[in-house]
């Protein structure tokens, strides 16, 4: 039994960032109105085992439905024993059939005799309770003769109590959701004034309230209300968690944790209905199915003979798995299969733990993942490792570019131990989920995906990813069509390469015997991992400002070259980490004809800087610190100094690579704020605007007329996607609104560096 301490009440859901739409209010309404009702149920009489017996059989709302109890000390009830202490009961068990037959109006006037309790006979009966809070017929007949009272009357004590504790736990839930409810409220409201002051980037006036600003402010309502929904739902729950025909002393919860281990069977009344017991099913199938994706051969897996990569043999997956594929013939939408294996440098137990927090795991894919949400925990697993943690998560999944828009996504994370070194993550969307959000929002399907990750040893995992996807066709620009369709955006390759990215650079960040030459420039190992610290955050930074989020609303220009710019202006009040004022960010992709592992070189490299750099002027950079963070020579951070006739600056660069896309981000930095950063000083003051340049594959394996300095890659390689993105400071103000002539500003800018970029490239035609 738990203890319902009112001093002390459950922690809140998480549902601060988010707001209710109004249907969602009057749902709210509504189970604050059940909860008063609750609370003034009157007495009857009747069997406790029938389905019309039992003031808590009527307040459970069904005849079957069973009655639930926590255990409250005497301060809570206090105020509450009118409804047991003090009620007079009806004494004497045969008036209650009797003159069943006669006439309404004599049934009305008789009066039926009642006594109040003594003081001794309420101590009994409440430590009976406490033990028993549904005693059987002989504990009935027993404390009756001991207190000289009839088993009728001990009966239906009993079942008031119950009915008062009931009443108390839905008073104090109500109380939390009606707390909440205010708060978003409040939210909503300050959100909504926040859409009407919108400004139009381009012209500085305020939008209208049907602009295309305000539309996708909604949009990004429905996708927070989506989540809200969840969260509601699981508090709503709590009002009617009770399972009939189970019986309080078969729960798994432990003594006094009832709120905060909401996942035990008893209470858990599911996700959108689900039980938990059939969500258990469906990620147990789901991990099965895991194993063998990741695991067989051909003919479930055929692998190219063009591109080397893995295709997924549909017919055959439909015969392997037939329990996936009962419900349906053929799947709802397109299909996106894949399955990459690679070793990463880390060991097995962090690796896990990056998966089962949602913060860790939004971290490690700051490219890949703008947003993640744990909405719910359906299991909180077992022992330290929290083995058969199970959690429904929200993701939003981008691309470094706002041409290719984000995918949506709920499901089920399942983190289950193999065996003593081997771990499986498994997603899995459940389909009653995605009937219940906003089918705008549902972009997004996972079918059972994932990883193995198997330790072996020395401080190494093999990981075998499989990413399976049902996905919504959306529009996406030309540019990147060939590389969405072939599954190379979202697919298994690109989770893998970017994890084995993320953990070489931790596993960097944490070396304490570093060589000379990957720290020059740097004396100490504090002011190493101050500069590596500063360096992650700033390009975390540029990778959130550059999606398609919901967090940016980008509006499209036309460079003065012709190419598309979209750009985007957001408002920095108090963060440190940026400049305040009004921020404006300018972002345009290309292809060029030139590998991406020639454009990355020529784009970090500090020595030809001034080719394309509009802030050097033809001047020199040079590098005066460079940290490796990786084995391969391109990824790391550098610390570049530019010597101008009319003064010197310091930038500050992070770049990285791997086989499928790279990126070099810079900004620059005060010179005396840094100075003390190399020393070992904290860099989370630093204030930081980055710019910079994401590099993509293609996703076409081989096109001709490809610029390359590999000779191994020249028929095997395709051309290159440079996203380019610019943020200047328009005005210190946050009050203020763009310029037209910031507008011009990174116009020019963005179109006078890629005509440089292409002109050192030779690829201007």
């Amino acid at each position: 039994m738990g203890v319902l301490d009112m001093s002390n009440p459950p922690p809140t859901s998480q549902t601060k960032d988010f707001f209710p739409s109004p249907a969602l209010s009057l749902s709210l309404a509504g189970i604050f109105r059940r909860g008063a009702a609750a609370a003034n149920l009157e007495v009857e009489e009747g069997d406790e085992g029938s389905g019309g017996g039992g003031a808590a059989a009527a307040s459970a709302g069904g005849g079957g439905r069973r009655e639930e109890t926590v255990e409250i000390s005497s301060e809570n009830s206090g105020p509450l024993r009118s409804r047991s202490d003090d009620m007079d009961d009806y004494e004497g068990e045969g008036e209650q059939d009797d003159g069943g037959e006669d006439d309404q109006n004599n049934k009305k006037k008789k009066r039926k005799k009642y006594h109040r309790h003594t003081a001794e006979q309420i101590r009994e009966m409440e430590a009976l309770f406490k033990e028993s809070p549904h005693p059987d017929e002989k504990q009935r007949q027993q404390l009756s003769k001991q207190l000289g009272l009839h088993p009728r009357q001990v009966k239906f004590w009993f079942q008031n109590r119950r009915t008062q504790i009931k009443a108390i736990q839905e008073r104090h839930e109500n109380g939390l959701l009606k707390t909440e409810l205010e708060k978003l409220r409040d939210e909503n409201k300050a959100l909504r004034e926040t859409i009407q002051k919108a400004s139009c980037p381009s012209c500085g006036f305020a939008t209208s309230a049907k602009g295309p600003s305000t539309a996708s402010d909604e949009q990004q309502l429905r996708i927070e209300n989506a989540r809200l929904k969840a969260e509601v739902e699981k508090l709503r729950a709590a009002l009617g968690r009770y399972t009939p025909g189970t019986s309080p002393s078969d729960s798994s919860c432990s003594a006094g944790n009832e709120f905060e281990n909401r996942s035990c069977l008893e209470f858990y009344s599911g996700i959108f209905g689900l039980e938990k017991s059939r969500i258990m099913e469906i990620v147990n199938q789901a991990l099965e199915e895991l194993k063998q994706m990741a695991t067989l051969g051909q003919p479930l897996w055929i692998r190219s003979l063009e591109s080397g990569r893995e295709i997924l043999n549909y017919d055959e997956y439909m015969k392997k798995f037939p329990f996936e594929n009962a419900k349906n013939a053929g799947p709802k939408r397109p299909i996106e299969a894949s399955r990459e294996t690679g070793i990463v440098f880390v060991e097995l137990p962090p690796l896990v733990q990056c998966f089962m927090d949602v913060n860790q795991w939004k971290e490690m894919f700051p490219g890949r993942v703008s947003k993640a949400a744990t909405v719910d925990v359906v299991c909180t697993g077992e022992g330290a490792n929290r083995d058969g943690l199970v959690q429904l998560m929200f993701a939003e999944l981008q691309m470094l570019t706002p041409m290719v828009p984000t995918r949506e996504v709920y499901f089920v994370r399942y983190s289950k131990q193999i065996s003593a070194d081997q771990w499986a993550i498994v997603d899995v969307s459940i389909d009653k989920v995605e009937d219940s959000v906003d089918a705008s929002l549902t972009k997004c399907r996972k079918r059972p995906s994932g990883c193995i990750i198997e330790d072996k040893s020395n401080g190494h995992c093999k990981v075998t990813w499989v990413e399976h996807l049902e996905c919504q066709k959306s529009t996406v620009h030309s540019l990147y069509r060939a590389v969405v369709n072939s599954g190379l955006a979202f697919g298994a390759r690109h989770w893998m390469t970017t994890l084995q990215l993320q953990c070489e650079r931790l596993a960097f960040f944490m070396a304490t015997n570093v060589p000379t030459k990957d720290s020059s420039g740097v004396a100490t190992l504090a002011g190493r991992k101050s500069i590596l610290k500063l360096a992650h955050r700033m390009t975390v930074s540029f990778c959130r400002a550059l999606g398609a989020s919901s967090y940016n609303t980008w509006s499209k220009i036309t460079s003065k070259s012709g190419d598309d710019i979209r750009v985007a202006s957001r408002k920095n009040l108090n963060d440190p980490g940026e400049p305040l004022g009004v921020i404006l960010c300018a972002v345009s992709s290309v292809w060029l004809p030139v590998s991406h592992h020639d454009l990355f070189d020529f784009l970090r490299d500090e020595s030809r800087r001034n080719e394309w750099d509009m802030m050097l002027n033809g001047a020199p950079a040079q590098s005066i610190a460079n940290l490796a963070k990786g084995q391969d020579r391109g990824n790391a951070v550098t610390i570049q100094t530019i010597k101008t006739k009319d003064n010197s600056m310091w930038v500050l660069q992070d770049s990285c690579t791997n086989a499928y896309e790279s990126m070099v981000v810079y900004a620059p930095v005060d010179i005396s704020s840094m100075q003390s950063v190399m020393t070992g000083c904290d860099s989370s003051n630093i204030a930081v605007l980055p710019s910079g340049f994401s590099i993509l594959l293609d996703g076409v394996e081989s096109r001709p007329l490809v610029i390359t300095s590999r000779l191994e890659e020249k028929s095997s390689e395709g051309g290159s996607l440079l996203t380019i993105a610019f943020q200047i400071l328009t005005s210190n103000s946050p009050t203020a609104k763009p310029s037209v002539e910031s507008l011009e500003s990174v116009n020019t800018l963005i179109s006078c560096t890629l005509q440089k970029i292409k002109a050192s490239l030779n690829c201007e035609d």
